[in-house]
């Protein structure tokens, strides 16, 4: 298999699973947007070995580790694995760190060790039902470093995609993923309750309100990364500040329904990102 037909697998896993992240690819010029995919399919790849729980938790931790072992031996060399060829091409033209990307399988693995740093076993209650022995989290503090893992060093991989040169967009993109994840954590909570997982040390709306704050970060990034991948953040951002304001909306009902942006409102919204690209593109 060559790069190009690697970087193609790493598309339609993208396309056929990145409900809302594919939006944002597609306005970004190919080599930016195969360099995205790529990260995905790689994150995606471990996100379904952590996540699986049709196999037993001990299984899932030993694909876990053979999964990563395969991957260190092939970073730099000769693989036949379509993630990994296309992930070694894409870190080659980015620099993007080995560390950068050991920090992302961390930060999946978290959820394959018995009882993560910053947790407790306790009992849930929601305007519905109990749910007993569940792993929360204490405090926002703890939420931060769990975040951190799951998020912020995603978004620190992209804008090297992206492209930048203010160092100031480093922390504004560890904001910015902070932002990401409490929005799918919200979005998640009866999904993370049926496996047993509470990431909401706070009230609902509370925390909606916190999420809402770290999206200002998003929005001073976007002209600090390169004009050719501005329009694709603010399509992606745009879509999750969505997410984030219909939960917030609902007063914080995310028990009642899986609070979601509409295909056709994404849409439009990728419209809107394709004639700010040519607007970024004009200014420079």
């Amino acid at each position: 298999m060559n790069v190009a037909e690697a970087y193609a697998e790493c598309r339609a896993t993208a396309q056929r699973e990145a409900k809302n992240f594919y939006y944002a690819f597609r306005a970004l010029p190919q080599h930016k947007s195969d360099a995205m995919c790529a990260v995905y399919a790689f994150m995606r790849k471990a996100d379904d070995l952590a996540d699986d729980e049709s196999v037993p938790l001990e299984e899932r931790r030993r694909r876990m580790s053979e999964w990563t072992e395969n991957w260190r031996r092939a970073r730099g060399g000769e693989t036949d694995d379509p993630v990994f060829l296309a992930l070694n091409d894409t870190q080659k033209r980015f620099g993007i760190s080995d560390e950068l990307l050991e920090k992302l399988v961390e930060g999946t693995t978290l959820d394959l060790n018995p009882q993560p740093p910053g947790t407790q076993i306790t009992v849930c209650y929601t305007s519905a039902t109990t749910v007993e022995n569940v792993q929360a989290y204490l405090d926002q503090e703890a939420l931060y470093d769990y975040c951190y893992l799951v998020a912020s060093v995603v978004g620190l991989v992209c804008i090297r995609i992206f492209g930048y040169s203010d160092p100031a967009a480093e922390k504004l993109a560890e904001d910015t993923g902070i932002a990401f994840q409490l929005t799918n954590i919200l979005r998640d909570v009866n999904e993370d309750l049926a496996r047993n997982r509470c990431y909401l040390p706070l009230m609902i709306k509370m925390f909606a309100e916190d999420a809402l704050a770290f999206y200002r970060s998003a929005e001073k990034l976007i002209p600090l990364i390169d004009a050719d991948s501005r329009a694709a953040l603010w399509v992606l951002v745009r879509i999750y500040f969505e997410l984030l304001n219909t939960i917030y909306k609902a007063d914080g009902d995310v028990f009642t329904v899986r609070r979601s942006v509409s295909d056709k409102r994404k849409a439009w919204i990728l419209v809107q990102g394709m004639l700010r690209a040519r607007w970024y593109q004009w200014r420079g």
